[in-house]
């Protein structure tokens, strides 16, 4: 179906999906263990709608890229040979050199249209339509880093993308969408701008992943179809759908497509790849850019955490939600990560949630420094008189070595004393695991040590049992 409108910030449904590419991997939550892989759809309330991207491998991408995977990957799986060109312009481009790489440039009429992760820019005015280069180059340069607001998110434009003029009558619509059991493949004769308004008009199959993609498979979506088409559109849409599967895109929409001599040509197209395939298709992908979603910009602290996790086997994630927030968290565990700002947000204190944070993968002692250094900085920031609480916390670890990674919690800790001192942070302990008695014995000692309140637990509590005990603490009078 259509895009659903932004999500109201009372309420945020994330579905989060954990893959365990291991053959026996397993998630443990709460000392029950789930076989992979296992979906969790969870309710955070008030939350940065960001944080679903962050939660999932479903990974937005450029049109420019989705044009060129498809592009190249069509005539190798299909044999279909797009006639589809496509330039990307940024605030680095030469023209002239741009154009000596893309001569189509200065010999056709041209469309440019920002390049953003976001959607209907036709019709915000944004798209403009049978150009000469020149004044493509003009609208560029009139709009490059002016901000725009797209659906309550403003930024800058940084990117465009630029493509011949294609005079049409006629717009269809598809679009495949990836799902637990299967895949969901629409299509329309009455695509373009006004798709939502006829979306009664669109016919949808549900192909599952066992089943493959035929003829027969196809035949309701194009049976409206006039015969010296259908085959055509027929085979353009098994093709794509190939290309949809060995690229593993989760989602591939093209808004519309026409026919030019008889051949299909997209053009517009939105598409996203499930990021943890990158390990099996990056030479596919080629030098793919996951951008970040439109409105969004990294703080120093959470660039400084992707540039660990870029480096590491192991996962380290952080977004700062609110600066000012007196709940902060320092998780194990993707699926715990989330379970752990869920119930803060559904105990009625989402406003205070200051952070997301997620270690795992078994990260090694300084990684961990590193990371909590970080957490430990942003959590004790601008003292104010007021108490605040920690959470590190987690389910209970199948191969992480517990004490091993809070050796690395236990050195920044130590490090921070007088931060933490400074902005009355409370600390709050819950984890089990390989080792947990040893990481958790010298979490004891170590309160007893920094004289910081300091509550620790092990898989005999509930996971999530901290949360209620932070916010008591912050709460409090005292």
């Amino acid at each position: 179906p259509p895009p659903p409108p932004p999500p109201p910030t009372s309420s945020l449904s994330l579905s989060l999906f954990l893959w365990c590419y291991l053959p026996f991997a397993s998630l443990s939550l709460c000392g029950v263990f789930f076989p992979s892989p296992v979906s969790f759809s969870l309710s955070l309330s008030g939350l940065d709608p960001d944080l679903r991207e962050r939660g999932m491998a479903r990974k937005k991408i450029r049109e420019y890229d989705s044009k060129r995977l498809v592009k190249e990957h069509l005539k190798r799986l299909a044999g279909i040979e797009l006639q589809i060109c496509s330039a990307q312009v940024t605030e680095s481009t030469d023209f002239t050199e741009l154009t000596n790489n893309e001569p189509w440039l200065s010999s056709q009429r041209l469309v440019v249209k920002p390049d953003m992760l976001f959607g209907k820019r036709g019709k915000s005015g944004l798209v403009a339509l049978n150009l000469d280069l020149a004044q493509v180059a003009h609208f560029v340069k009139e709009r490059l880093g002016v901000e725009v607001e797209m659906g309550g998110c403003k930024a800058p434009i940084t990117t465009f993308i630029v493509e011949p003029f294609v005079p049409h009558h006629q717009e269809f619509y598809l679009s495949i969408v990836s799902e637990r059991l299967g895949c969901t493949i629409s299509f329309s004769e009455c695509g373009g701008i006004e798709i939502e308004e006829n979306w009664d008009k669109v016919k949808t199959i549900f192909l599952p992943s066992e089943k493959p993609m035929t003829s027969e498979t196809c035949a309701p979506l194009i049976a409206t179809l006039p015969l010296e088409v259908r085959g055509k559109i027929g085979d353009f849409i098994k093709g794509v759908f190939a290309v949809f599967q060995d690229l593993d895109f989760t989602f591939l929409e093209m808004n519309p497509f026409t026919l030019v001599n008889g051949e299909p040509y997209p053009l517009d197209m939105r598409g996203e790849l499930d990021d943890t395939a990158a390990f099996k298709n990056f030479k596919k992908w080629g030098n793919i850019v996951f951008p970040l979603p439109f409105g969004r910009v990294l703080s120093a602290t959470e660039s400084f955490i992707q540039g660990l996790d870029e480096k590491t086997s192991a996962s380290l994630k952080f977004t700062v939600l609110n600066p000012k927030g007196r709940i902060w968290t320092m998780v194990a565990g993707g699926g715990a990560s989330v379970i752990y700002a869920d119930t803060v947000g559904d105990l009625g204190y989402a406003s205070e949630l200051g952070n997301y944070a997620e270690y795992s993968g078994a990260p090694n002692e300084d990684e961990v420094l590193q990371y909590a250094r970080v957490v430990i900085d942003c959590a004790t920031a601008d003292p104010d008189g007021r108490k605040r609480a920690l959470l590190i916390g987690g389910g209970i670890a199948n191969f992480t070595d517990v004490a091993a990674t809070f050796n690395g919690i236990i050195r920044a800790l130590r490090e921070k004393e007088a931060k933490l001192k400074a902005a009355r942070m409370h600390i709050y302990v819950r984890r089990g695991g390989p080792n947990y008695q040893t990481g958790l014995a010298k979490m004891r000692a170590l309160g007893d040590e920094l004289g910081v309140p300091l509550e620790v637990h092990g898989p005999e509590a509930t996971m999530t049992g901290i949360c209620k005990q932070a916010i008591d603490c912050i709460m409090s009078a005292a």
